[in-house]
């Protein structure tokens, strides 16, 4: 039995030292291992040079609890835009960054009047590529707005290569090519920033907690975070919590950008090159500062239902309706949980053979079960049918037009 315990222990010590061998690669590696990644994940990299720059100059209040103060008191002077009148046409163009191997081809196919600025990340040949292959995503939106600070359309849509992906809107169908043709562009206009997202998880109300050193395998970011943010603002107080809907898919005005010196975006690119931080924390990191870039606030979390009406132009009547809508699918959840549940446990019984039958009045159980089984059944059938109908009133009834913006009352006063 001693030599059982030592096995165990053994096997314990050595799994723990993979698991921290692990934890270590995620924030420096070997440099020779540099590969770029949309999703963040696989090769990482290490660079021996740190950028020690001056990064932002705006000052605002140092941060304590609630969130709710945390999200207010990173304030800047960004204004609401003015949309243009109405049965104007916006400029807009697409930044993606892609692998040689992404397919790319439905952006032209299903989105013909959207232009399209696409950088191949590993390919130095390629028309249009990043000068170093550095940070996921965050190296390729910094470049595309330093070349084109001058010349900027009226709204840039940063999203990444692949036009089915989970963390796409799901009442969209995770489709990239429908968001971007519902995407409204008066909200983009009138709010600056947009986040692509409407969806809370992952990210909101509150994801990162600068002052927990705590490393976990989910947010491996977190613990070199207070170091990052003293590079990045070394003038600016550490926020309680950053937060916004994941994942670095995003769209801005114009006017946003312009009202953020062309400096301080070069002095982010040379941040992201120069950091030894490994290309999936570096790239992390940046997944929930670009809400503080862009709006001011370390948390940017407007409610689901605003962003899908405003947003896309999928509206349920109001905040009430959509809660009910998403009631609805955790009712849904429930019976398909309790239906998996049945059919393991009838599984289980059915194995037990003719044995278990004869030692026992099973039949009756067999009843109950079948009942159960039809009741959920039913249940859930109903309740596929009325979440379809809702889904369809909302993504069809409010037809994209500004008539979406009636239910949400004084919302839509500011534009």
């Amino acid at each position: 039995m001693s030599i059982l315990r030592k096995s165990i222990r053994l096997s314990a010590a050595a799994a723990l030292l993979v698991l921290l061998t692990f934890l270590h690669k995620l924030n420096t590696d070997d440099p020779s291992q540099a590969r770029f990644r949309v999703s963040r994940h696989d090769e990482f990299f290490l660079d021996t040079s740190i950028s020690s720059s001056v990064g932002r100059n705006y000052s605002y209040h140092r941060v304590h609890k609630p969130l709710e103060a945390a999200a207010r008191a990173l304030s800047t002077n960004f204004r609401h835009g003015v949309p243009k009148p109405s049965g104007s046409t916006y400029s807009r163009l697409m930044v993606v960054p892609r692998l040689e191997d992404d397919d790319v081809s439905w952006i032209t196919k299903e989105l013909p009047g959207v232009d399209a600025a696409i950088y191949v990340a590993n390919d130095p040949k390629a028309p249009l590529h990043p000068p170093r292959n550095r940070g996921h995503e965050v190296m390729i939106y910094l470049t595309y707005i330093i070349d084109h600070y001058d010349e900027l359309p009226d709204i840039i849509i940063f999203m990444h290569a692949h036009r089915w992906t989970h963390h796409n809107i799901e009442l969209l169908g995770h489709d990239s090519a429908e968001m971007v043709r519902r995407l409204n562009n008066d909200y983009v206009i009138h709010e600056g920033y947009v986040n692509m997202r409407c969806q809370w998880y992952p990210g909101c109300p509150d994801w990162l907690h600068p002052h927990d050193a705590r490393e976990t395998l989910v947010k491996q970011e977190q613990v070199v975070l207070t170091k990052s943010w003293q590079e990045l603002f070394p003038s600016e107080p550490l926020p309680e919590a950053l937060g916004q809907a994941c994942c670095a898919q995003f769209a801005l005005s114009k006017e946003r950008v312009l009202s953020i010196p062309l400096s301080r975006f070069v002095f982010y690119r040379d941040w992201i090159s120069r950091t030894p931080l490994s290309d999936y924390v570096s790239g992390r990191i940046w997944e929930y500062l670009w809400q503080l870039l862009f709006t001011g606030n370390s948390i940017h979390c407007p409610s689901e239902e605003i962003c899908h009406c405003q947003g896309f132009g999928i509206c349920f009547g109001g905040n009430a309706g959509y809660n009910e809508y998403k009631e609805l699918r955790q009712r849904k959840a429930t019976y398909e949980v309790e239906l998996e549940d049945l059919d393991k446990r009838q599984s289980r019984g059915a194995s037990r053979g003719a044995e278990y039958g004869r030692r026992h009045n099973a039949s009756s159980m067999k009843v109950i079960n079948h009942n159960r089984q039809r009741y959920f059944s039913d249940r859930l059938e109903a309740l596929e049918k009325e979440i379809r109908a809702r889904q369809t009133e909302a993504i069809e009834g409010a037809g994209g037009s500004g008539e979406r913006y009636s239910e949400l009352g004084s919302e839509r006063e500011d534009f």
